[in-house]
């Protein structure tokens, strides 16, 4: 059972928005400097409100480079997004169960997709730490490493509650000397994973140039310019990674705005449309779409 006393909660909202603010206000104002432009100055100024901000931030667009003013207005987002809208679904959290042939473990270790990843016992609701592949490297080294080796350089879990503003755990992250956590519901249940790089991502944008790394790993190119993709995926993470504008004001994954634009679980070859975007229902199973195809609006021809 999780530890109430583990959910990080310490600081309040209002001092964490406050913080985020005066964050804000500090960029702003250099750039205000950078830019000759004349503002509220001396001792007794007040900190810009966020709307005066943003304000600022569009008007100087013709000043401001287009990445610059992106980052900024990412910033004011943040305010209005939660560890659920950019966490990764319970369903694709990669793990390692200690429960499993240790010839087993080793092999998913060997073949994963991230540096850090959840170690449980006997599934996911029993998690037990965080595991750096990077260690498990520097364990081997010496000797071979057994399932008590594993446990023993896992770190403990770290749980946020879901709800929790963007802006507030990426604080708490830096004062907890975090860089993963699980999202967990009122009743203490894994919803997601939310990591660092995943709030940084929503401010900077993906941590690549390289386009063709630019494919989100649930996401597939077919020869006619459609995509496949496991519905699972959050639609924030398809409209980053992909450059889509699929929308975000409703279920977080693409499998849950499908349904709810449907209103029922559709059976395979069932399409639609949304915003310009043609999608198709490839699989369902466990009364959940599987896979779909997505035609973006420059994919589709007639």
């Amino acid at each position: 059972m999780m530890s109430p006393g583990i959910i990080s909660a310490r600081m309040s909202g209002r001092g964490i928005g406050e913080s985020v603010m005066w964050i804000i206000n500090v960029f702003v104002r250099a750039l205000l400097r950078l830019l000759r432009i004349r503002g509220a100055s001396g001792q007794g100024a007040q900190p810009l409100s966020m709307a005066e901000l943003r304000t600022l931030v569009l008007e100087g667009g013709k000043f401001i480079p287009k990445k610059h003013q992106s980052i900024f207005l990412n910033l004011f987002e943040l305010e209005d997004m939660t560890v659920d809208d950019t966490m990764t679904p319970r369903g694709q959290i990669e793990y390692i169960d200690l429960g499993d042939d240790i010839e087993e473990v080793r092999s998913k270790l060997a073949t994963a997709h991230h540096t850090r990843l959840v170690v449980c016992e006997g599934g996911l609701d029993n998690a037990i730490g965080i595991l750096h592949v990077r260690k498990v490297l520097n364990a081997t080294r010496r000797e071979q490493i057994d399932i008590d080796g594993l446990r023993e350089i896992s770190r403990d879990t770290y749980f946020v509650p879901s709800g929790t503003p963007l802006n507030t755990q990426l604080l708490n992250f830096q004062r907890d000397r975090r860089r993963v956590a699980f999202v967990v519901d009122e009743y203490g249940d894994i919803q997601g994973l939310i990591t660092i790089d995943d709030i940084l991502e929503e401010i900077v944008g993906e941590f690549t140039t390289d386009p063709a790394t630019m494919m989100h790993k649930d996401v597939h190119r077919d020869a006619d310019g459609s995509f496949v993709v496991n519905a699972t995926t959050t639609v924030r993470a398809l409209n980053r990674s992909m450059r889509w504008s699929l929308p975000t004001d409703g279920p977080k994954t693409l499998n849950g705005l499908i349904v709810e634009f449907l209103e029922t679980i559709p059976e395979p070859g069932t399409t639609l449309k949304l915003q310009d975007y043609m999608l198709e229902v490839l699989q369902t199973g466990d009364n959940a779409i599987k896979t779909v195809r997505i035609r973006p609006p420059d994919a589709i021809v007639g």
